[in-house]
């Protein structure tokens, strides 16, 4: 395979993976056969920016889309376009459009329809990926973990 179509290999994980924050940068490079330092000079050679930058975009881009059109807090967005950390996100949103997450979904809400309730908004995105999801392999009980008791001769109460 040519060099273009394994970067592309790669670029297309990265479309297709940009929201999860543990996207891994070895895993992406092992796409297009080359090592984790390799990829990054080469891709920047290709594409004109790191791999780091590209991935920052396309979530940014996201976010912008969702703060233009979801009634969801600019915490629930940031996490949902795979950032860990808020104040990386607004410093990360701020530098590439030039205003904070609230100040441009203040310059944009309203010039459109109306915004898309964040419950459909978290229903279409997926959620968040939670501590708890991963450690529970079967669903449990909706309310607590606790059986409802019987008394102590067996009988079941009506």
């Amino acid at each position: 395979m040519d060099r273009t179509r394994l970067l592309r290999l790669a670029k297309d994980a990265m479309d297709r993976d940009w929201a999860d924050p543990e996207l891994d940068l070895e895993a992406v490079a092992a796409h297009a056969g080359y090592s984790r330092h390799h990829f990054i000079r080469v891709f920047k050679e290709a594409y004109g920016e790191t791999p780091g930058q590209y991935l920052t975009h396309r979530r940014i881009e996201r976010a912008e889309e969702l703060l233009r059109s979801a009634d969801l807090s600019v915490t629930e967005i940031c996490h949902l376009v795979g950032f860990s950390s808020l104040g990386t996100f607004s410093a990360r949103f701020k530098a590439r459009t030039g205003l904070t997450p609230s100040e441009y979904r203040g310059k944009h809400v309203g010039r459109g329809a109306a915004l898309i309730p964040g419950c459909y908004a978290m229903l279409w995105a997926g959620g968040f990926p939670t501590a708890t999801l991963k450690k529970r392999a079967e669903p449990g009980p909706a309310y607590g973990g606790e059986q409802e008791p019987t008394p102590s001769d067996g009988r079941a109460e009506p």
